[in-house]
């Protein structure tokens, strides 16, 4: 099974831009439909994004459109999430996952088998 592994997050002001990162370890991230999903404290586990192949679709949870950009670069088998207008409530753990199954419209943790041990993003002043 691949493992996933996650980079980047932090701290970080309101309005400020953060990056997050996840590489595949044991296969390569063509083979995977990846997302990103985010959970805070006392919260269930939320989507965030999704991004596919082949095909490049990208799906993006509604909170987060316009602000955060998810994107692959498959020769280095990472996936990105830049993230953008960073707000207090974006705060939470980021977590990676993988499915062998296609598509832009799988948005729920329970699709995906394959999940990194998350990086945590805090947004405060």
């Amino acid at each position: 099974q691949v493992q996933l592994v996650e980079s980047g997050g932090g701290l970080v002001q309101p309005g400020g831009s953060l990056n997050v990162s996840c590489t595949t370890v044991g296969d390569y991230v063509t083979s995977y439909t990846m997302a990103w999903f985010r959970q805070a404290p006392g919260k269930e586990r939320e989507f965030v994004a999704v991004s596919t192949w082949p095909g490049g679709s990208t799906g993006y949870a509604d909170s987060m459109k316009g602000r955060f950009t998810i994107s692959r670069d498959n020769d280095k088998n990472t996936v990105y999430l830049r993230m953008n207008f960073l707000r207090p409530e974006d705060t939470a753990v980021y977590s990676c996952a993988a499915t062998g199954r296609w598509g832009a419209s799988r948005r729920t943790p329970c699709e995906y088998k394959s999940w990194g041990r998350g990086t945590q993003v805090a947004v405060s002043s």
